[in-house]
């Protein structure tokens, strides 16, 4: 069912500095941040040449991942996203499974103007999914 694995999320407490790491320091490509209001998030991803690495910084006080941040200040990394060829056939198919579907199961549009979804981590080792339409 899953595909490439599209990008792995990492969540930081300064943007800038880490997008200057990534960048600087590793030389990788690195885009513009750009805000996500209806997602609560600031992004930046860079490029490598078999994935993406996106960096996560809170846009407003009720950003989903102001929690994490305050759990773990120093950053870390928040979720794995994999492609799917069909959202919703895999939405059902993992909750006829007994899957969690985070919120209210519908996808929304991520990112990357594709409709995204995410799973429960409890249900997959401990690890928070999202789930992107190829």
């Amino acid at each position: 069912m899953i595909g490439r694995l599209n990008h792995v999320a990492i969540v930081v407490p300064d943007l800038a500095a880490a997008a200057s790491v990534y960048r600087d320091a590793l030389g990788a490509k690195v885009s513009a941040p750009v805000a996500l209001p209806t997602h609560g998030v600031t992004t930046v991803f860079v490029e490598l040449p078999n994935t993406k690495i996106e960096l996560l910084h809170p846009l407003g006080d009720k950003s989903p991942i102001a929690r994490f941040l305050a759990d773990h200040p120093s950053g870390g990394m928040h979720h794995v996203c994999y492609e799917v060829d069909d959202i919703y056939a895999a939405r059902d198919k993992l909750k006829a499974g007994g899957a969690r579907v985070i919120g209210d199961g519908e996808p929304k549009i991520g990112a990357h103007e594709k409709p995204v979804l995410f799973l429960h981590p409890k249900d997959f080792c401990g690890t928070l999914v999202e789930l992107q339409q190829a």
